[in-house]
């Protein structure tokens, strides 16, 4: 494919990586999840990233971050009845086909138009077209994060007045703080009382960690560059009209899974590089 390989832009090519990771855990026996899919959208191109950037703690991160995303996703839109659900940068997710949906749930799936075109260009090689389980309506929706978005999403049928599910996933570090700001105080704008956010962080520390910087710095000459990390999450969402009801560090209860091989520091330890994975609710306006 290597049409997909000139097109994708940098920080696109990521998602590819992270592709890969999930498609080595889900073929384990094992396996905390489980991603019929990740082989076909990872490519030659994620496997590729995934020998690159060896020896970094993300992938780690990456398998908890999966299935802590997988199991609050599951229980937001069964307990609270959300049936809107926005992936803001979906990037090579596939949970639209591989989790269970209940009844009309409608799924947008935003990102770049070059990396959705790699998505369904890739998708197409896959040995069975992907089906929805349940009754998923996806939905695609090319815009620029970073620029205006909200009127291609209500062009797709997005409708403000009801309680929406958005899941940032390995986004925020991608991005400027102000871009960040712009995009939760956005998802705020739009979210009807009832909504939540599910996403995670990195902190500041883990921007200026010595341990980290060769592999910060590949990333970068990747045209990848992390720029964004806080070491207070809470106020910072808070700020952007969230407020946060659960977050964990990897490797804590609840954010495990057999899968973090590395000791968790409590909070109160300063300048430690932290990841953060979080549920949030909109904040009544």
């Amino acid at each position: 494919m290597e049409s997909v390989r000139q097109t994708m832009e940098p920080v696109s090519r990521t998602a590819q990586w992270t592709a890969a990771a999930r498609a080595l855990e889900s073929e384990r026996a094992d396996r905390i999840f489980d991603d019929p899919y990740a082989r076909t959208v990872a490519g030659d191109t994620g496997f590729d990233l995934l020998e690159r950037y060896r020896g970094s703690a993300v992938v780690p991160f990456v398998l908890v971050r999966t299935r802590y995303m997988d199991d609050a996703v599951t229980a937001t839109v069964r307990e609270r009845g959300i049936r809107q659900v926005v992936l803001v940068a979906a990037g090579m997710d596939m949970r639209a086909v591989r989790l269970s949906w209940p009844p009309g749930v409608t799924l947008y799936e935003m990102d770049r138009p070059a990396l959705l075109d790699a998505k369904a260009a890739l998708l197409a090689d896959h040995p069975s077209a992907p089906t929805a389980v349940g009754h998923c309506d996806r939905r695609t929706v090319p815009v620029d994060l970073a620029a205006g978005w909200q009127d291609q999403l209500l062009a797709e049928g997005f409708v403000p007045g009801q309680p929406t599910l958005w899941v940032a996933e390995g986004l925020f570090f991608f991005l400027p703080e102000d871009v960040v700001r712009r995009l939760l105080t956005g998802l705020r704008e739009l979210s009807a009382p009832g909504s939540v956010l599910i996403g995670d962080m990195t902190s500041r520390a883990t921007l200026t960690n010595p341990l980290a910087r060769g592999f910060l710095r590949v990333l970068e000459d990747d045209g990848n560059p992390w720029l964004f990390g806080t070491d207070g999450p809470e106020e910072f969402l808070s700020s952007c009209g969230w407020a946060v009801n659960d977050l964990k560090q990897p490797g804590e209860d609840g954010a495990d899974f057999g899968r973090w091989p590395h000791p968790v520091q409590p909070r109160s330890v300063p300048n430690v590089p932290r990841s953060f994975l979080f549920t949030a609710e909109v904040v009544p306006g």
